[in-house]
């Protein structure tokens, strides 16, 4: 960041009834925390590296190397120190938050302590996606921090995506993403059978279902009619085409295997279900 300048972001901590930042900034040379005596925080943290050499260690006994580009997630419980290795030039990003809306996310596995660090590159692109979550002129009313808490809940996510992306690529896991973006939308010449997908991401059908099986407890057929299902809800909320038409452009064999199919997923036929949200 050629435009680089260390200093707080917010004079006072930013609250909703959900979540808020209580502290955020851009930092330059601090000391760091020493491994030896490391801190609890009591709030998450988010840390974003701008340039440094640097490490990491927490409780949990992970130690790693930091340099620009780093992301650090810091639990409120968790024991932790991180800086810059001797004679290291040092920046980062900071921003401090707690809240319910956050402790969900730490219950549902995304604020996971045992996956503290990941990358985040352009440094320049998340660096300015950061400052931008705090707006300086919108003050401190609550419509200003909940505008606040939406942007930077928007960022965080995102950065929290490409933890996860990185770690299915890293653990030969791209298949399975892939299969289900093929499975669940149809291609120019209709939808593609689950053994077409196994050859695409290069496996043997048999090893392609039993490994797709294991990961999404469904089978790529079952997987496939579910996501065939959904698109025909959504096209009978709309109300912009026939039952036989759907089940044509499903490529279900006709009408009666259409709504046979359509029960077995959603428990209703789509005579009902059309009832339902359209009324009548």
């Amino acid at each position: 960041m050629d435009n680089f300048r260390a200093r707080a972001w917010l004079e006072s901590p930013m609250s909703t009834a959900v979540g808020g930042l209580q502290l955020a900034g851009a930092l330059e040379n601090n000391p760091g925390i020493d491994p030896k005596t490391m801190r609890v925080l009591g709030s998450y943290s988010l840390i974003y590296i701008l340039a440094a050499e640097g490490y990491y260690a927490d409780a949990n006994g992970v130690r790693r190397d930091l340099r620009g580009g780093d992301v650090i997630l810091i639990t409120p419980e968790l024991a932790h120190a991180y800086g810059p290795k001797a004679g290291s030039p040092w920046r980062h990003l900071y921003l401090v938050f707690s809240g319910p809306q956050f402790d969900l996310w730490r219950k549902r596995g995304l604020l996971d302590p045992a996956r503290p660090v990941w990358r985040a590159e352009p440094v320049d692109f998340w660096a300015r996606r950061l400052e931008e979550t705090v707006v300086p002129e919108e003050g401190h009313g609550p419509a200003a921090a909940l505008r606040t808490l939406g942007r930077f809940s928007e960022v965080l996510a995102a950065l929290l995506a490409l933890r996860e992306t990185d770690a299915r690529e890293a653990s030969g896991g791209a298949w399975l993403e892939e299969s289900q973006r093929l499975l669940g939308v149809p291609e120019v010449r209709g939808w593609s059978t689950p053994q077409a997908v196994a050859q695409k991401v290069g496996l043997s059908y048999e090893n392609f279902r039993k490994q797709f099986a294991a990961r999404l407890g469904v089978s790529p057929g079952q997987f496939q009619k579910r996501k065939r299902i959904e698109r025909a809800q959504s096209a009978i909320y709309h109300g912009d085409r026939t039952f036989k038409e759907l089940a044509e452009e499903l490529e279900f064999c006709d009408e009666f295997h259409f709504s046979k199919a359509f029960k077995q997923v959603t428990g209703t036929t789509p005579s009902d279900f059309r009832k339902k949200v359209r009324g009548g």
